[in-house]
C-alpha cells in the first residue's frame, strides 16, 4: 500500500503568477492550478503558459501538483492538454468528467508518471461514477465538485449539505471501489471558519481523503482534520502490535482494552500508521 497524503487540495488562478509563486512556500499537500473556472475566456493563454512556466520552474517541494485542463468540448481543451502532457506536473485534472470514455481519451494520451484526476461535478457523472472510477490505471483521484454540481441539481447551499449527501456517499463508495482517492468539494465563503471546520469533520466522516480549498487559510483545518490524531496513531499501533503477537500465537482474533480485533480493525490500523508516516515525511516549512 502507497499512501500520499492529499489532504488538503488548494487551487490556484493560473494567471495569477504571485498565487503560483506563494503555492512553494504554503503547507497544502496538493497544488492544483487552474486553468478553467478561475480564469477569464481572455486570459486562458496566458494562464496556460504561466502554469507550464511555473511547473517547470519547480521549487514545490513534496507538493503534488496538478493542473486543471479545461473541459472536452471547448476551445481551450486540445490546447490545455498538449501543454500539459510536454510538462512536469504529477497530474492532471479534468472537470465535468461524465462518463468513463472521456477519462480513457485524456489518460491514454498521457506520458509515462502523469496520473489523472477525474472531477465529478454533474448528475451524470454522479449517475456513471462508478464506471468513471474504474475507467483506467491512470485515474488516481476523484474531486467532488460541489459547486457546479448543487447549480445542476439546483441544491441551496445549506450548513449540513442535506442536498448534497446521496451524491457524495455515491462517489465516495465508487471511489473505495476502485481503490482511488476522493477529495471533497470546496466551502465558498471563506470567512465561515467554524462552518469550514464543521464540513472538513462531515467530510472525514463520510470517508473522504482531504478538503479542496480556495484560500490559503483553509489549509491548516483540512490538514487537521484529514489527519490521524496523536491519540488515533498510540491506539492504531498498539492494535497492529496486539494483532500481530496474535498471529503469531496461531490466534484469528485478539481482545484490546475488552474490543474484539480481527484482521480488518489491523489493516485499517496500518494504514492509519502509513499515512501519519507519509504526512510526517512531507512535512513541509
Amino acid at each position: 500500500m502507497h499512501i500520499i497524503p492529499r489532504r488538503s487540495v488548494l487551487y490556484m488562478p493560473a494567471n495569477n503568477a504571485r498565487a503560483l509563486d506563494k503555492a512553494r512556500s504554503l503547507p497544502a499537500d496538493c497544488i492544483i492550478m487552474d486553468l478553467e473556472d478561475a480564469v477569464a475566456p481572455a486570459l486562458k493563454s496566458e494562464a496556460r503558459q504561466q502554469a507550464i512556466a511555473a511547473v517547470q520552474a519547480d521549487g514545490y517541494g513534496l507538493r503534488e501538483v496538478a493542473i486543471r485542463i479545461n473541459a472536452v468540448g471547448t476551445e481551450w481543451f486540445e490546447d490545455d492538454l498538449a501543454a500539459v502532457i510536454d510538462s512536469d506536473a504529477h497530474a492532471i485534472v479534468v472537470p465535468k468528467v461524465e462518463d468513463a470514455e472521456t477519462v480513457q481519451h485524456v489518460a491514454d494520451r498521457l506520458p509515462e508518471g502523469m496520473a489523472l484526476w477525474a472531477m465529478i461535478e454533474t448528475p451524470r457523472g454522479v449517475a456513471n461514477v462508478e464506471a468513471i472510477a474504474m475507467s483506467h490505471s491512470r485515474l488516481q483521484v476523484l474531486v467532488m465538485g460541489t459547486s457546479d454540481l448543487a447549480k445542476e441539481l439546483r441544491i441551496p447551499h445549506h450548513p449540513d449539505r442535506l442536498g448534497f449527501l446521496y451524491s457524495l456517499s455515491r462517489c465516495v463508495g465508487a471511489a473505495r471501489i476502485a481503490g482511488v482517492d476522493i477529495i471533497d468539494g470546496v466551502h465558498l465563503d471563506i470567512a465561515d471558519v467554524e462552518g469550514f471546520a464543521a464540513v472538513c469533520e462531515q467530510g472525514k466522516a463520510l470517508g473522504f481523503d482531504g478538503k479542496s480549498l480556495i484560500h490559503p487559510g483553509q489549509i491548516e483545518v483540512a490538514n487537521r482534520v484529514f489527519a490521524p490524531d496523536v491519540l488515533q496513531v498510540e491506539h492504531a499501533s498498539r492494535v497492529v502490535e496486539a494483532w500481530r503477537e496474535a498471529e503469531a500465537a496461531g490466534k484469528g482474533i485478539v481482545v484490546l482494552d475488552g474490543k474484539l480485533v480481527e484482521n480488518l480493525h489491523a489493516a485499517e490500523s496500518e494504514r492509519v500508521l502509513m499515512l501519519a508516516q507519509a504526512i510526517a515525511e512531507r512535512m513541509v516549512v
